[in-house]
């Protein structure tokens, strides 16, 4: 569902450029308002969330979707945690819809889908890694990279019940907002991908903005 937000970029307390294959983490307080905006359209953020309180407590795309009754995510999505309560609401969005079923790029993932020569390529996962092994203040490791969504990425899904990586749906400047039910962990992967039409085999910045 397409819905615009009546917040001015200029007034944002945070903004910064997250370039393509780089990762971004930061603690989205309670009634903070985040957005992820498509710089120059079809660039996949793959996005993780944890309850800063208690990282244990983190994003659940089974009971998001459960809790919703559709697939894909767009705006009045309530993003719920393992634990059954709300993390965010999502409360503006002109992309349309969002990916939570298809799972962050790994080099495992790229030798599978794609050939044996692409397991060296970078992906999500590294990213992630990356960020938890420089940011050790928020004691996490590899055994928490759990439940992602793939904002602006699109992941049909067949009659048969399986999943297609499609061209992408988003364009220059969409962008998706979320405001914060409790203290959250964001940890973004600006995803590096290069072997899927998602982001027309040419991955770009995006920016991350927050409004208090």
């Amino acid at each position: 569902m397409i819905r615009e937000s009546a917040l001015v970029a200029e007034r944002a307390s945070h903004r910064e450029i997250v370039l393509a294959g780089d990762y971004w983490i930061h603690v989205v307080r309670a009634g903070q308002t985040l957005r992820i905006l498509d710089l120059e359209g079809n660039q996949a953020a793959d996005t993780l969330f944890y309850s800063a309180a208690d990282p244990a407590e983190r994003y659940s795309a089974m009971d998001t979707i459960r809790h919703q009754g559709n697939l894909y995510l767009t705006a009045g999505t309530r993003l719920m945690s393992s634990e059954g309560r709300e993390m965010l609401e999502i409360t503006a969005d002109t992309c349309g819809r969002h990916d939570t079923l298809g799972g962050a790029c790994a080099t495992e993932s790229n030798t599978v889908r794609y050939a044996l020569e692409k397991k060296c390529m970078h992906a999500c996962r590294d990213s992630y890694l990356l960020a938890l092994m420089k940011h050790p203040e928020f004691g996490m490791d590899k055994r928490d990279l759990t439940h992602n969504i793939n904002f602006f990425m699109n992941v049909p899904v067949t009659e048969q019940g399986g999943l297609t990586f499609a061209d992408g749906i988003s364009a220059s400047g969409k962008y998706v907002e979320m405001q914060a039910r409790m203290d959250v962990i964001v940890l973004i992967s600006n995803c590096p991908q290069l072997n899927n039409p998602c982001n027309a085999y040419n991955p770009t910045p995006i920016e991350v903005l927050i409004w208090d």
